[in-house]
């Protein structure tokens, strides 16, 4: 007995017909005909999601692209008010009757309505005057010997500084007090 002869082959060789009954042909095509079915439906509901996801990512897009356009429209509706205020008192220093106490009082008005303003955004103003001097919401510029405030101490407030809730905005402008 020769080797090739001795024990047959369990899986046909790529090139050998194996014979398959019609029963196992039906039954092999429906599994087939249920896999490209399958294969189908998995491949819409990949291209249903895939344009779903570029119909957020263009949603996303034009929310973004607004939110900048008109993300400042309420604060910028609340600003005009402060801003009819302060045309109003220009239009009354022009008026040769219009005296400085009044004119003063309404800049005195309009400062409020800007104070109310400043609060209900979450501005807060930096005011340092006597306080220690904090590099992180204060800028010096300048130190003068003082013998009545304590060194490294806020003597004078060129200009308030302001705060965006805990972001600083500007710092307050000092001179701050040094050893005489």
């Amino acid at each position: 007995m020769t080797e090739s002869s001795a024990t047959p082959s369990a899986a046909p060789e790529e090139n050998e017909v194996t014979s398959v009954s019609i029963e196992e042909y039906e039954a092999l095509n429906a599994r087939l005909t249920e896999a490209e079915s399958t294969a189908a439906s998995a491949r819409d509901a990949q291209l249903r999601a895939l344009a779903e996801l570029d119909n957020v990512r263009k949603r996303s897009e034009r929310e973004i692209d607004n939110a900048r356009k008109f993300g400042s429209e309420r604060v910028l509706g609340d600003l005009l008010a402060i801003n009819d205020s302060l045309e109003l008192g220009i239009k009354a220093a022009g008026n040769p009757e219009a005296s400085t106490q009044s004119i003063g009082e309404g800049m005195a008005l309009t400062h409020g309505q800007l104070l109310k303003f400043f609060e209900k955004y979450g501005v807060a103003i930096v005011d340092p005057a006597g306080q220690p001097f904090n590099p992180d919401f204060h800028e010096a510029v300048s130190a003068i010997p003082s013998a009545d405030v304590a060194p490294n101490h806020v003597i004078n407030v060129l200009q308030k500084g302001y705060r965006l809730h805990d972001r600083l905005l500007r710092p307050a402008m000092v001179i701050v007090a040094k050893a005489p």
